[in-house]
């Protein structure tokens, strides 16, 4: 490894380590709440930043998905924030000066989208990190899709999202 990086990649002195876990959270669900929880070991604060894709077309606002998410995490506002982007997300890391994103897989087809994700963002930004971190067994099956088409047709999503989230999708729902 060049030694540049190598010193650009080394904590300063009192620097925390600091990661974002980048996603559309539409919603928030307790695969990403595990994965969030899990990463809060791994490092001292994490954004999650709330990326909007242009190819999706979102059930909540960009406001509605960073106000669900802060509410799961009232009480961890010391370590963790919440953020949004429309552009790259390597470039947000860059522009705030955070060494590594986190990302959650469930499958081998995750796996294939998120590597080559992450040899982009190593061409983009070779300082900024990726970090895997496998979903939790009990949330393997859980995608925001899924959450979404479920409550859209009154199945129970009871134990898959937040309480608050639920009440969310219920009241978008009717």
């Amino acid at each position: 490894m060049d030694a540049t990086l190598l010193s650009q990649a080394a904590l300063k002195p009192g620097q925390s380590r600091h990661a974002l876990y980048p996603g559309t959270f539409d919603p928030i669900t307790n695969g990403h709440l595990d994965i969030i929880h899990r990463g809060l070991r791994l490092f001292d604060r994490i954004t999650v930043l709330v990326a909007i894709n242009v190819n999706k077309e979102p059930l909540f606002e960009l406001t509605e998905r960073c106000q669900l998410i802060r509410e799961c995490f009232a009480d961890l506002h010391d370590r963790l924030t919440v953020g949004w982007t429309s552009g790259l997300v390597v470039d947000y890391a860059l522009e705030h000066n955070v060494p590594a994103i986190i990302r959650g897989l469930r499958a081998i087809s995750d796996f294939d989208y998120e590597f080559q994700l992450a040899l982009m963002n190593r061409r983009l930004a070779p300082q900024v990190e990726t970090v895997f971190l496998m979903t939790g067994f009990r949330w393997i099956y859980i995608s925001s899709t899924a959450i979404k088409n479920a409550a859209r047709f009154g199945g129970n999503i009871t134990g898959l999202v937040p309480k608050h989230v639920e009440a969310a999708l219920k009241r978008k729902f009717g």
